[in-house]
Parts: C-alpha cells; structure tokens; sequence
C-alpha cells in the first residue's frame, strides 16, 4: 500500500510570493498533490500568468494581489482565503526583494528599510494573521499547521554588501524557532528553509554572467543552479501529515554547496 503521508487532498495553502521562481515552483508541486492553494503577488501579469499556468485539471487556486509590506492588505488577503476556502492549513512566506549591494559603511537607509519590510516585516504580518485563525480553530478542536519561512544561506554565511538582506533573513530563521515552541501546544509547526544558489527573476542576468560561470557553478557539487521546482518536494513535505513531529528546523537546499 502507497504511503499516503504527502497527500495535501483538502489541505488549503498559502505561497507568498508564488507568481514567479520559487514560489512558482513551490505552489505548483502543493497543487500536484492535492493542495487548495492561495497565491500572493504584486505583480499583475505575473500573477495573470500563474492564473493561467497553474489553473485546470480540477485544481483549486485563488491568486490575489497582496503587499505583504502593507499589514491591512495581509489581514485583508488572509480574510479573504478564509471567506473562499473557509480555512489556511499552511503558509510558506516567499516573497522577498533583493538588496541593492552598497559597501556597509555606505547603506542607504531608504534600502535597509524596504529589504526589511519585504523580507522580515512581511514575513511577521503574514504569519500573524495565519496564526490568529489556527490558534482559533485548535481551539474549537481543529489543531494544526505548518509555517514555512524561506529565508537563505546568507543567514548563515557571510554576506557581503548584503548585510541588510542577510539581516532580514537570518530574522526570519529566528523567527521560526520562536513560532515553533510558542505554538507548538496548537499542533502549529514552524521550520525555515535556506536555499541556496537557485535562478529567479531577481537575478536572472548574474546567472548567464561569466562572473557565474567562473566562480559560482564551479563550487556547486549539483554543478547547476537551483530551480524553483527542486523546492517542490520540500514545499510538500513540510505542508503535509509526514511532517507532524517535525519543528524549529533550518533546512538547507542548496545542491551541496555549503559543505564543499
């Protein structure tokens, strides 16, 4: 008999940032396995061609224009999953905006706020909302949950010119080990992900660069960039029962690169 441990089959999932790369790739494997899933983005004609791409075949998708820098439009956009789907089983906290590299002793503050307001306040006001409906639903005898953070290897290695991004990522790892013991009593899990070299909109031109091709690609074991589909199975595993005793973990998806 098949393991069913990874079926998602009435499981409702929010990817933020999921019109593109690695949101992208996340929420389409969720929808193969069964998931209801709600995908946030700024973007409209990303968002209209994640509409189209990852519609039909049954599947249950909602793609909603959300700043998840903006704490109304979070509370509003989690309101609405619930008025459409009744219920929020998981939230993978995607979206994220690149820094513009500057020598430390020379930041810009305008560009460590909005890095920070994407990538780590963001990522607070989303989770927040999820959590005040999954504490309210264990509490009417539905526990359950999973909150993925998708932080990065700059978290846990040296980064520089990137200190600010570095900084709001390394804060959403923080973050989830605290989400993980305080909630765990609702049967709430809580884990972050650190991926490493993957090809995204964000960078697409550094990864068709010699500068890559040199000193890159040559230090990756997997000898290619990550895609947003080698999260799938990541996505799926986290968001589903076989991950039931599985808490306050950073896990690196990174081809081998930071062990080489």
């Amino acid at each position: 008999m098949a393991f069913s441990g990874f079926n998602l089959d009435g499981k409702v999932l929010l990817v933020t940032g999921g019109n593109s790369g690695l949101g992208f790739g996340m929420a389409e494997g969720l929808l193969e396995a069964g998931a209801t899933v709600a995908i946030w983005g700024i973007n409209s004609s990303r968002n209209d061609f994640a509409q189209a791409e990852l519609s039909g075949d049954g599947r249950q998708l909602l793609v909603q224009k959300v700043d998840v820098s903006d704490e109304a439009a979070v509370e509003a956009g989690i309101n609405q999953i619930l008025d459409v789907f009744g219920r929020l089983d998981s939230v993978i906290a995607n979206a994220g905006i690149s820094q513009q590299p500057q020598p430390f002793h020379m930041l810009e503050a305008d560009n460590y706020r909005q890095t920070l307001a994407v990538n780590l306040d963001g990522v607070i006001w989303t989770f927040r909302a999820a959590c005040k409906h999954m504490v309210e639903r264990a509490k009417c005898g539905d526990p359950g949950g999973s909150l993925i953070g998708i932080s990065s290897l700059t978290a846990i290695e040296g980064a520089a010119m990137h200190e600010a991004y570095a900084a709001s990522k390394g804060g959403v790892s923080a973050l989830m080990k605290g989400l993980a013991v305080e909630y765990a009593r609702y049967g709430i899990r809580a884990n972050s992900i650190h991926p490493g070299w993957f090809r995204t909109n964000m960078a697409d031109e550094f990864y068709d660069s010699a500068s890559f091709a040199e000193k890159i690609l040559p230090r990756i074991p997997a000898r290619r960039p990550g895609a947003g589909a080698d999260l799938a199975g990541i996505a799926v595993y986290l968001a589903s029962d076989a991950s039931s005793y599985h808490s306050g973990d950073e896990i690196v998806i990174d081809g081998g690169y930071s062990v080489f």
